[in-house]
């Protein structure tokens, strides 16, 4: 976003009082106030705000935080959305488009090659002219070249120069320069990365990546239908390793652009771990890469030598379950080190360490967790956070010096807070919200002090036939260890001298929390339109508890889960309001298992569940998700056979609706035709929809039907006699 200069913005503070338009920000309720937001800064002591002028229009405004005094300007549209203006007719920024960091210029994938585009040009500039694809373009820190992969090799483009470099030559069906391999993208480098494994120098001279060869890795095949003219269907075959499989053979290489030579880091090749989330020192001059063992109990840091590939370990951490790569460790760009996340007193908390692997400071020993680093101010040497607050449930604020001192709360309340920071760090814009209010926008200075309340949100009058309402409460597990947070939501004229059925909305995997005190809106949900209670609980695993909780997870997925959702269930029939004939769960992927498993393992306390591209056994997934916290099969045999659907279907009682599509590259739809014919087996009454040629989540007129399918499930299940 452009600044404004202080001094053109007190002429138009002058300029505003001479014609009568200084508006002050809304201090009232005003229609639609829930679109009030602040846009972000001007300069150190004005922030743009969208709001409602005197005459109930949105409109921009830039405010003075120590006056409250504003003026209305034309509304700026961001950087990327002028580019994609300037583009020639009918050429728009596509999802597979990339934008250079300073939003001047962009590569265009067209006609299956890439185009270049800079800013008040008037053309596009043709790179390639071949018929492979080019994918996963990347541009350089400075923009001046940018990266891909094609054919699964590595190349870079010399945006000044007008040249492709190539930088591997030997990539296959099964190895892959630059570009991650299936599990690597799912349980590591995450989704966003779309399979680039590919690292800029922030010198923009060198490249790291990884090379990854799947040759022992076995292949799973799908089978597509190849709507619409295919009658033979098309077979798909994908390296997938499942549980205690062979994992992809993975090391770490450093390309010199200029040379387009690759040295490789010396880690031990024949060493059956994981290599991933590498940062680069601020001058380009080592690699540090993150390095888990096969059991992920141990990450190592090493410090690797660009020139030479030799290292030097320079942080470690162990546990007796498992430990995780760090993805946002904070780089310090004066080059003293990074800043990390750990978990080392069970409560993720921040560590300041040098490039000698020496600590600096241990910067929050908290009995709770830091979620994330919102920003280092290296000048005043300060490191804004977020964390839960001693609240898991809670988000808030937080400051403190990095020697450690002068830790500071910056926001007050109980529920969510989303602070916005000055550029200088003296002003900070609290935006929240709680599970009973929908909350306000406060400006405080930089010692936390209060300074004015900047928008107070509407909230209406509670209207039992027109709004639902949502309540926190605790639930105390059987074994007195753990004090589960959960939501309950009731319907619309909820009359508690009646009987009302009930729906778990689980998701429930490690360290996947999903109650959070939030304003939960008054627009009534389906289920609260149609009499049902809806019912929100996070297990001793969710995260909520720290590493405390979490652990008692490893070796024995499904266990403690559906323990906790047990004693969720007994204190649900403690409430006169509540039907025990009527007891439903829903969710998808782990929420799939989940209900599948309160249907068997837990059938005397779910009735009814509807299960989406669900896990039903362990052994069918992937190996980095499930080792990490089952380790293999052949370890666990009993941890494996206890967390399996398959393994209760003969506690089997209720009513189970199952989903699945049927090319689903994440959960296999093997998952959902094992526990179908176990089903059979034993002679049970169930049902399943297949969507043809969906994945892992449906889409389209797909997700419609199944929408539809779930709603008149519950229909029929809770009131049709």
């Amino acid at each position: 976003m452009k600044k404004i200069c202080i001094d053109k913005i007190y002429i138009l503070l002058l300029l505003s009082l001479l014609f009568g338009a200084i508006r002050v920000a809304a201090q009232r309720p005003q229609p639609d106030s829930n679109k009030v937001a602040v846009l972000g800064w001007t300069d150190d002591t004005h922030y743009l705000i969208r709001n409602f002028d005197a005459e109930k229009n949105l409109v921009t405004q830039i405010v003075d935080i120590k006056t409250g005094k504003s003026v209305i300007v034309p509304p700026s549209k961001p950087e990327r959305e002028l580019l994609s203006e300037a583009l020639p007719s009918g050429v728009k920024i596509g999802i597979n488009d990339t934008v250079s960091p300073d939003m001047k210029s962009a590569i265009i994938v067209k006609e299956n090659d890439l185009f270049y585009f800079i800013k008040g040009e008037k053309e596009l500039k043709r790179l390639t002219t071949d018929k492979a694809d080019e994918v996963n373009v990347r541009f350089s820190p400075d923009g001046k070249k940018i990266a891909y992969t094609k054919n699964e090799d590595l190349y870079v483009f010399d945006l000044l120069n007008n040249k492709e470099i190539r930088l591997t030559t030997d990539a296959s069906e099964r190895i892959y320069n630059g570009y991650s391999s299936w599990v690597y993208m799912e349980e590591i480098l995450g989704r966003p990365s779309r399979y680039a494994a590919f690292w800029w120098s922030p010198d923009g001279s060198k490249i790291a990546y990884l090379r990854t060869d799947e040759s022992e890795v076995p292949v799973f095949t799908l089978n597509r239908i190849d709507e619409p003219d295919g009658i033979h269907g098309l077979l798909e075959q994908v390296p997938y390793p499942k549980a205690g499989d062979p994992n992809p053979k993975v090391k770490m290489g450093i390309a010199d652009i200029a040379t387009a030579k690759t040295v490789w880091v010396k880690t031990d090749y024949s060493i059956d771990q994981y290599i991933a989330w590498p940062f680069w020192t601020p001058d380009s001059k080592k690699l540090a890469i993150q390095v888990v063992n096969r059991d992920q109990n141990d990450l190592k840091i090493i410090l690797a030598d660009p020139a030479t590939g030799d290292f030097t370990q320079i942080y470690n951490e162990t546990r007796k379950t498992w430990v995780e790569f760090r993805e946002d460790i904070y780089v310090m760009k004066n080059g003293s080190g990074f800043i990390i996340r750990s978990y080392r007193n069970d409560w993720e908390n921040l560590y300041y360490y040098g490039w000698d692997g020496r600590q600096i400071a241990q910067l929050t020993n908290f009995d709770f967790r830091v979620t994330s680093v919102s920003r280092v101010d290296e000048d005043l040497k300060m490191v804004y956070f977020s964390a839960t607050g001693t609240e898991s449930t809670d988000s808030h604020a937080f400051r403190v010096s990095l020697d450690g001192k002068n830790l500071l709360q910056i926001t007050k309340g109980d529920g969510s807070h989303n602070i916005n920071i000055s550029p200088k760090g003296n002003y900070l814009i609290d935006t929240w919200n709680n599970i009973s209010s929908t909350g306000s926008i406060i400006a405080y200075n930089k010692r936390g002090k209060f300074i004015r309340e900047i928008h107070k949100f509407d909230q209406h009058v509670y209207d039992p036939a027109k709004n639902s309402k949502a309540k926190m409460v605790k639930i105390m597990t059987s074994d007195g260890l753990f004090n589960m947070p959960a939501i309950i939501t009731y319907p619309l004229n909820f009359d508690p001298s009646k009987k009302y059925p009930v729906i778990f909305d689980i998701y429930g995997g490690p360290d996947s929390k999903n109650v959070n005190n939030r304003w939960q809106g008054s627009n009534p949900s389906w289920y609260s339109q149609n009499g049902i209670i809806t019912f929100k609980v996070d297990h001793r695993g969710s995260g909520q508890f720290g590493k405390k909780g979490l652990d008692y997870m490893h070796r024995c997925l499904g266990k403690w889960e559906i323990l906790d959702y047990e004693d969720a269930v007994r204190w649900l029939l403690t409430k006169p309001y509540v039907d025990s004939t009527r007891m439903g769960i829903t969710g998808s992927s782990y929420g799939g298992y989940m209900t599948c498993l309160a249907l068997t393992k837990g059938a005397d306390y779910w009735t009814h569940g509807f299960a989406a591209s669900s896990v039903t056994d362990y052994r069918l997934y992937d190996n980095i998700y499930t080792e990490r916290y089952m380790d293999t099969p052949q370890d666990n045999q009993d941890g494996y056979k206890d967390g399996s659907a398959l393994t209760w279907v003969n506690n089997y009682k209720g009513k189970l609706y199952m989903t699945h599509g049927d090319v689903d590259d994440n959960v296999h739809m093997q998952n959902s035709i094992y526990l179908i014919s176990k089903l059979q087996d034993a002679g049970k009454s169930f049902q399943f929809m297949l969507y043809p040629d969906n994945r892992h989540k449906f889409s389209g007129s797909k997700a419609m039907h199944s929408r539809n399918e779930a709603n008149n499930f519950w229909l029929e299940s809770f009131f049709e006699k």
